[in-house]
């Protein structure tokens, strides 16, 4: 049988462990990563009608994204899942906020 006083310390000495000034940064620096992920995307399409070598262009920009973004995420990480997983919830959430806010301009674009 279970014992639910002690579960319930185990569940709070889970609780306290986890350093909440350490997820909140990890929070900003997901974000961070995101835009910087994000937004080298975006300048990146936006390059690609200009460049002579379209492929190498993409291909060189993904890769500079992606190892720093991985990099990023190791260093947030420090050994501590929940600091990544909340790393990558702010990362997703600037991955949200960024489609809603370029796709009206680019919805307009086309229009024109």
């Amino acid at each position: 049988m279970i014992d639910l006083s002690e579960s319930k310390i185990v569940a709070y000495e889970a609780l306290v462990s986890i350093d909440f000034a350490g997820v909140f940064v990890s929070l900003i620096a997901g974000t961070a990563l995101g835009l910087l992920y994000f937004g080298g995307l975006w300048l990146t399409v936006k390059r690609l009608p200009k460049s002579s070598l379209p492929a190498l262009l993409t291909m060189g920009s993904f890769l500079v994204r992606t190892g720093i973004v991985i990099l990023g995420f190791y260093y947030i990480m420090e050994g501590r899942l929940e600091r990544l997983l909340v790393a990558m919830v702010g990362f997703l959430i600037t991955r949200i906020f960024l489609v809603r806010l370029i796709n009206p301009v680019q919805a307009k674009l086309r229009k024109t």
